[in-house]
């Protein structure tokens, strides 16, 4: 099979539910270069605007909804030819929005005769989690599965990009003299966003081939939390003095207010984003993954001292 970018998708109304976060965003101009026609289907309809200029005249079309209000999405989903759940939160009640919320919204597709549809997911989704978060991820692959049978399952490493909140949170830390390091022997994934979203335009392409399926989607190469810290402080010219925290020390830290990082998303770092090899990759949707360091030189540059001019500056 040979899949690649081109207007294989031309026509083809999609729903992007959820689509104005970091990975809605550039999905949106995947899918748009391919041809296809979006329904961008947001709680925040005001942050889409941005990404109504990527598209033609009539080619992007923004809808306000509300995952626990049934009749929101009676009315979005209506008409589509494909739908692709991107909602998901860390925060609040995640039942709701990514466990039986999830089921909701591909009940509604089907029942709204739509002919594919794509659930995001996570790496690490686990109905036998402590974690809400692990644990309402599992628990809407199978809502999604059951209430729309030949949906396709997504699950994503963490996902970097230039205008992303995971690179760019690191990469501010380094201008510190001194940086602690929670969980820095947690092995992750990074997938380069522009990667996961061609992967989704595939499945779109052509959903008969993989109805039914889930895929973990994680980068070319797992590296450590404490090895990711080492090639950001690199890239943007800073020696920080890297102290690796003791996980019950970073657990008191996580349990305080006004931290940089959560209880849960610590448990969740804790225990790595890295694909199980136990279902199929990126590679089996035609996706072949660029690896972090084609990237991090050019996107870091401003956070280096002196922007740009930092090379420069430390050689004069």
């Amino acid at each position: 099979m040979t899949i690649g970018r081109t207007r294989d998708l031309d026509g083809k109304l999609v729903a992007l539910v959820g689509g104005t976060g970091f990975f809605g965003r550039h999905l949106a101009q995947e899918l748009l270069a391919r041809g296809a026609r979006l329904r961008i289907a947001s709680r925040h309809p005001d942050k889409a605007f941005r990404i109504k200029p990527l598209g033609n005249l009539g080619q992007v079309q923004v809808v306000a909804v509300d995952v626990t209000r049934p009749h929101t999405l009676e009315v979005a989903l209506t008409g589509v030819d494909a739908v692709v759940n991107l909602v998901g939160a860390f925060a609040g009640n995640l039942d709701a929005v990514q466990g039986t919320g999830a089921g909701q919204i591909a009940a509604i597709a089907r029942a709204r005769g739509v002919a594919a549809f794509v659930h995001i997911s996570a790496i690490g989704a686990d109905a036998a989690s402590p974690v809400a978060y692990a644990r309402t991820k599992a628990d809407g692959e199978a809502a999604v599965l059951a209430a729309f049978p030949s949906a396709v399952v997504l699950r994503p490493s963490v996902l970097f990009g230039i205008d992303d909140k995971f690179l760019n949170l690191f990469a501010g830390f380094t201008a510190l003299p001194v940086l602690p390091v929670f969980a820095p022997h947690a092995r992750l994934q990074p997938l380069d966003v522009d990667d996961a979203a061609q992967a989704v335009g595939n499945v779109l392409a052509d959903p008969a081939a993989f109805a039914g399926q889930t895929f973990e989607l994680g980068g070319p190469e797992a590296i450590s939390v404490l090895e990711l810290n080492r090639r950001i402080a690199r890239a943007t010219g800073r020696a920080p003095l890297m102290i690796e925290l003791p996980d019950a020390v970073s657990k008191l830290i996580a349990a305080m207010p006004l931290t940089p990082i959560s209880r849960d998303q610590f448990a969740l770092l804790q225990q790595g984003n890295v694909a199980s090899d136990a279902l199929p990759g990126i590679r089996a949707l035609g996706v072949h993954p660029r690896p972090l360091g084609l990237f991090l030189d050019r996107w870091l540059v401003t956070y280096r001292k002196n922007g740009r001019f930092g090379a420069r500056t430390r050689t004069a």
